[in-house]
């Protein structure tokens, strides 16, 4: 391997202009992902009163994009390893922009839910292809940052949807969020229709007489009995028809999940695919219950009108993209696990006190700006952290299964958080799910954990596999069911 050497210039002269078109490409489609993906938790009460929902019914609404993530980030990511990340992000787009737009025209809770499973599988696949994409083509010292600013981008859309509604949902009602939603498309798409492929898959995969076949796993007979359990299972869990036993299919999903997990990474690497996935897990349950319910709170507990949502959401959005900005620069500067570790640390502080402010929208505002950028802001290593387990021919199937299985967590929290608001306040709910889970991910990375049990079975694991700008070619010879070394 060919390692980084040190560079005098500034480091954005480091990046090539083709590399910063790349990038931007990208990052407008986590621009567009979050301005759709957040639009639910934005018009959840207007939804509620329509349609006669409970809180816990619909908090599901938000559930339910997660519940098919794991799906997409499987299948489109493994897309993007066998036939370039490109094909696998325009689909994703595609795919998450036409179930935004069918939810405007959802007649009761169950269509508006089919339509979010669309929204979850393509913004798995939107994450996993544009992640491996933007730091692929990035090189290897500042890959740090390229994960945290391309992850900025759904900063930046949850902010903008927040202005669209407060302008939109009051003289238009809910429905048109979603119709805007699509509109965003056209300029991703022409973005993306001439942008080159990401170096190092060209490089390392591309020219490849034999192309590496992560499918073949994942419809691999046992892997779909497992496949087939845990989605009917999780489908039950956040509907109606799973009512009465919850706890149960909550148990088979979770036990299918996991097998699945040590099944696609193999003999050598299948701790690692578990462990990240269990990380992840508990990544989302920290950060989505402020993420999914912090609109609801404010509305129902606060008093809010829509203009002081508006601009409350507008300080965490803002927070949590310039947390990404700083996650990039800090973990290049220190370590990535070392950044992520002692950033959510310094968040702690700040989780009860922005459910104490009542009255002051300038200091709630200003504490949720503090608080996101340091935790949910963070969260943009998480591409950096998760990929540099996991070599180039399978990352994005790698990084698209462990991260959106994880993501499960995402569509427990904000249940969760309703439930607990049954018996105390929705505000201290959500500060004591979103502290107890920090304090689970601080050890899980800080320890170093994935990469730690990943050497129990495969002791000549690579510490980093984006640690170096691009691969020394690779023999030509077929992939085994698995995920190689990490």
């Amino acid at each position: 391997m060919r390692h980084t050497t040190h560079d005098t210039r500034p480091w954005y002269r480091e990046v090539t202009g083709t590399q910063w078109k790349s990038f931007f490409a990208a990052w407008v489609g986590y621009v567009l992902d979050g301005f759709d993906f957040v639009l639910i938790t934005l018009v959840l009460t207007e939804i509620s009163d329509d349609f006669g929902l409970s809180t816990v019914e619909g908090a599901s609404l938000v559930s339910a994009a997660f519940i098919t993530r794991w799906i997409g980030g499987a299948v489109l990511g493994a897309l993007g390893d066998r036939y370039g990340r490109k094909l696998s992000m325009v689909i994703s787009i595609l795919l998450y922009s036409i179930g935004t737009f069918a939810c405007g025209f959802a007649w009761d809770y169950t269509s508006l839910f089919v339509a979010r499973l669309a929204i979850g599988m393509g913004m798995a696949g939107e994450y996993s292809a544009s992640a491996t994409y933007a730091m692929e083509s990035w090189p290897a010292r500042l890959r740090n940052r390229a994960s945290g600013f391309l992850i900025s981008g759904f900063s930046v859309g949850s902010v903008l949807a927040a202005e669209v509604y407060k302008w939109v949902v009051p003289t238009l009602g809910w429905r048109w969020m979603f119709y805007i939603g699509i509109i965003p498309i056209v300029v991703a798409l022409w973005l993306r229709r001439a942008l080159p492929e990401a170096a190092e898959w060209s490089e390392t995969v591309e020219q490849r007489a034999t192309k590496p076949n992560p499918f073949r796993p994942l419809f691999a007979t046992t892997n779909t009995v497992l496949a087939v359990a845990a989605t009917i299972s999780l489908f039950a869990v956040f509907t109606p028809i799973g009512a009465g036993y919850v706890p149960v299919l909550a148990v088979v999903a979770g036990v299918s999940l996991i097998a699945l997990a040590a099944q696609l990474g193999g003999r050598r690497s299948w701790p690692l695919y578990v462990a990240m996935t269990v990380t992840v897990f508990f990544a989302f349950l920290y950060t989505w219950p402020i993420q999914a319910l912090l609109p609801t709170y404010l509305k129902s507990d606060l008093g809010y009108s829509p203009d002081q949502v508006s601009n409350a959401m507008f300080f965490a959005g803002f927070g949590t993209m310039a947390g990404c900005w700083l996650a990039g620069f800090v973990g290049d500067w220190i370590g990535t696990k070392k950044a992520y570790a002692l950033t959510l640390i310094a968040s702690m502080v700040f989780v009860f006190p922005v459910f104490a402010v009542k009255d002051n929208l300038l200091l709630l505002g200003s504490l949720l700006f503090v608080l996101q950028g340091l935790s949910f802001g963070i969260s943009g290593l998480l591409p950096r952290y998760i990929g540099g387990h996991f070599p180039t021919e399978n990352r994005a199937a790698a990084l698209g299964f462990t991260y959106n299985v994880g993501a499960l967590g995402g569509a427990v929290a904000p249940v969760l958080g309703a439930s607990l608001a049954d018996g105390m306040p929705l505000g201290r709910a959500l500060a004591v799910l979103t502290f107890a889970g920090t304090i689970i991910v601080v050890a899980l990375v800080g320890l170093d954990v994935p990469a730690r049990l990943n050497r129990l079975t495969d002791p000549d694991a690579t510490h980093d596999h984006l640690a170096v700008d691009l691969p020394a070619p690779v023999a030509d010879t077929p992939q085994p069911n698995g995920a190689g070394k990490a």
